[in-house]
């Protein structure tokens, strides 16, 4: 019996070997990575010395040879391998990929995280540890005079706050999934991201923030984050300042930062939207459709192009926390970082613009974002129809009430946290605060690649109030799915008054692509709230985060000949 427990273990164990000496060749399809050039070496916990005095955990992953190479930085609130979080695992893995094909690469915690010493304070240290991060490396032995700035998310935040700084030796970088600025993403449209700014307080607070809450228990938390069932009652509380305590026990830093201004630096202070422009080295945007940061995402775009440094796009058909957005920026950050590092340009694609269609999971590609397309308008109809010619009817509308009380829900879409993608709106379109105008069916396909917008004429017996506008596909079996949302917080100042005393809207549904099958429907969803992806208007006016009192709202969406209602649509023509 002990001699055959033996020889088991003994070959698990050879075959543990096996896998682990194989796992580099096993991956390299799976990933579509280049092939392996080099063993790869790693020095842990570097201490590295910040301008005040405190250090920084870093990882220095670097290839086993003798040789010319770039580096790449990486700097990280989520940890850094094996001793940090779920992700930092993650993340040393990413690291070892570009190490073993020729990279020294620098995984470092930001200030205040995991194994680094001083406070994390969301945003506000990342230029100034970003510089003397850079200037670190330059002074090692093996700096052979070339960095890439990489990685998503807060990580490519920490980008743009070194980048546009203009410091020497960074001749590339790879943003992804982020912005140069979170100000709009932490309050969309003037509303509150509830479900990301509380998961996101939850993740800093109990992953990573250096009293002992990580290792194996960081795992107990990440799954409480990514089911959510924690968050449900906080969700529902008010006021919002205070909603973190029920989910935490005690204020959570990093949300209480949100409402309270004396304890962070004015939003401008970390806003580098201002400055990207300037950023003069080849910018390769990675994003999502379902991302909550796709929008200033395209916003930084939008900048660099039109200062005349056109940066590459690629837009899939992914959320926030997808884990295919990490195997895209892994391999197009290789070709990126070879190109523009190494030197060999055949890595670099020919077309800046790479998007993935919806509905035909084809990717499409341009010279520039978005395409040339023909703006076409879809108009609401009596009887809850959707047509490409305006409404004749002298008057129509649809009402409906709206109550804070008992919010409408959103279902899956651009949440950082689950749930969010394309999700199935049976549950939501059955509701009485939910209106709903629907195309016939499509004969043939339709491609629409660019901004939507929907211009709504509404009435509402409140002068705070909120409308949601979400663009759907109906499967031939009747499956609502959702593509593409936003919302438009109304206030006396905002909105074009009409003869009538209706008001005349504008709500940006954010950008997409998508192609409508034969078969398929176009659908529109109206509201007056997707809780918690925003958070809910109450209705009265009174301040975001110390609002308590609540009203309902007699809504009102008009679609006739005065009040031509329509989704705004970018057509792609036939090729």
């Amino acid at each position: 019996m002990i001699r055959r427990t033996r020889n088991v273990a003994l070959m698990a164990g050879l075959a543990s070997y096996t896998i682990f000496r194989a796992r580099r060749r096993a991956l390299r399809p799976v990933l579509d990575l280049p092939p392996v050039r080099y063993n790869v070496g790693v020095q842990r916990n570097i201490r590295v010395p910040m301008p005040d005095g405190i250090t920084l955990a870093t990882d220095h992953h670097f290839p086993r040879a003798r040789g010319n190479f770039p580096t790449i930085l990486i700097r990280t609130p989520y940890g850094r391998g094996i001793s940090g979080s779920v992700s930092g695992l993650s993340e040393g893995f990413r690291a070892q990929r570009f190490a073993e094909r020729g990279y020294h690469v620098i995984v470092q915690d930001v200030r205040g995280r995991f194994d680094s010493q001083g406070e994390f304070e969301p945003f506000v240290n990342e230029r100034e540890d970003g510089l003397a991060a850079l200037e670190w490396v330059r002074q090692q032995p093996w700096f052979n005079g070339v960095i890439g700035l990489w990685g998503q998310s807060y990580l490519g935040y920490a980008q743009w706050a070194v980048a546009t700084a203009h410091p020497s030796n960074v001749k590339a970088m790879m943003p992804g999934i982020t912005a140069s600025q979170f100000k709009s993403v932490v309050f969309p449209d003037g509303a509150f991201a509830l479900n990301t700014n509380l998961r996101w307080s939850y993740l800093t607070e109990f992953v990573g923030n250096r009293r002992g809450w990580y290792n194996w228990r960081s795992v107990t938390y990440s799954r409480r984050l990514l089911r959510g069932r924690i968050f449900e009652r906080a969700y529902r509380h008010l006021p919002l300042s205070e909603a973190d305590q029920r989910i935490g026990g005690h204020p959570l830093p990093p949300y209480q930062y949100t409402f309270d201004e004396s304890a962070q630096p004015r939003w401008e202070d970390i806003d580098f939207s201002r400055e990207v422009a300037r950023v003069n080295i080849p910018v390769h945007l990675i994003g999502g459709w379902y991302d909550a940061v796709l929008r200033e995402l395209l916003a930084d775009y939008e900048a660099l192009r039109e200062a005349g440094r056109p940066p590459y796009l690629t837009i899939g058909p992914w959320s926030h926390i997808d884990q295919r957005v990490n195997g895209s920026m892994l391999r197009q950050g290789i070709r990126w970082f070879d190109a523009h590092l190494k030197g060999d340009m055949t890595q670099v694609r020919q077309h800046p613009v790479h998007v993935q269609v919806m509905g035909t999971e084809k990717w499409r590609n341009f010279e520039t974002w978005p395409p040339p397309s023909q703006e076409q308008r879809l108009y609401l109809q009596p009887e809850g129809g959707l047509e490409f010619t305006a409404p004749q009817v002298e008057r129509a509308y649809t009402h409906y009430h709206y109550d804070p009380a008992n919010p409408t829900p959103s279902i899956g879409g651009t949440n950082i946290f689950p749930p969010a993608g394309p999700a199935n709106q049976a549950k939501l379109e059955v509701r009485d605060d939910v209106l709903l105008f629907t195309s016939a069916a499509r004969e043939t396909p339709l491609e629409i690649i660019g901004p939507i917008k929907l211009e709504l004429y509404v009435k509402s017996n409140r002068a705070y109030t909120d409308f949601v506008g979400r663009l759907c596909d109906v499967s031939p079996e009747g499956v609502s799915t959702n593509i593409c949302e936003g919302l438009f917080r109304v206030d006396p100042t905002r909105g074009e008054v009409q003869p009538d005393d209706s008001l005349k809207i504008e709500v940006d549904l954010w950008a997409t692509a998508y192609s409508f099958q034969p078969g398929h429907c176009i659908r529109l969803q109206v509201a007056s709230a997707g809780h918690p992806r925003w958070s809910r208007n109450l209705n009265t006016g009174e301040p975001l985060g110390s609002g308590t009192r609540m009203l309902v709202a007699a809504q009102t969406v008009f679609h006739d000949r005065e009040h031509p209602s329509a989704l705004v649509l970018p057509v792609i023509a036939d090729r």
